[in-house]
């Protein structure tokens, strides 16, 4: 009689994937509610709308170090995370200072942070490809780069508002939620 012995792939830990999920239901709602409100102040920038402005990547920053200690043992993706915790806060500052300077040069600021974050985003997403759940985010992280890329040439015309800003938070929103649902449907397989 042969016996077959099956090997399945190295899992991901349940504790893990239950704080990823949580993780990305949080930041799916953050970004509604911000896209939300950011949409209803889009056309100047005022005092609610720097202040969203500026909260945006501080709380992308809290979700990374979040990630970063629920996430300690896995390898690839801490030093990743460290580079996008660096990202955020630099573009916080950045986006304070651009707040002076007028609509133009915070889509010059969000455009270089959407490219590098969703480079970053993308690269975090690679590595944890095998968890399941991962294919929404390595998408966001590719549109993220696209997005900055246009971010940073709207900057240029006459007229750019923050409107894109808000769908783009969003959007990236959404693709957090639905990784979110996929990591759940992943650890049911379990």
């Amino acid at each position: 009689m042969d016996t077959i012995i099956s090997q399945s792939a190295p899992t991901t830990p349940a504790p893990l994937m239950v704080a990823l999920r949580k993780l990305y239901l949080l930041r799916f709602a953050f970004a509604a509610v911000w896209a939300a409100l950011l949409f209803a102040t889009a056309d100047t920038l005022g005092p609610l709308s720097g202040t969203l402005l500026v909260l945006y990547p501080l709380f992308d920053t809290a979700c990374a170090v979040v990630d970063l200690r629920t996430t300690r043992a896995e390898s690839g993706t801490v030093t990743r995370l460290w580079v996008n915790v660096a990202l955020s806060v630099l573009t916080s500052i950045a986006l304070a200072v651009a707040l002076a300077s007028g609509i133009p040069a915070v889509l010059q600021v969000w455009g270089v942070w959407a490219v590098t974050a969703g480079i970053t985003q993308l690269a975090v997403a690679v590595t944890r490809r095998r968890m399941g759940g991962q294919w929404p985010m390595i998408v966001s992280g590719a549109i993220s780069t696209l997005a900055g890329a246009s971010f940073f040439l709207q900057a240029g015309k006459d007229g750019a508002t923050l409107t894109d800003l808000a769908g783009y938070a969003f959007f990236g929103g959404v693709f957090f939620l639905v990784s979110a649902l996929r990591l759940k449907s992943a650890n049911r397989n379990d």
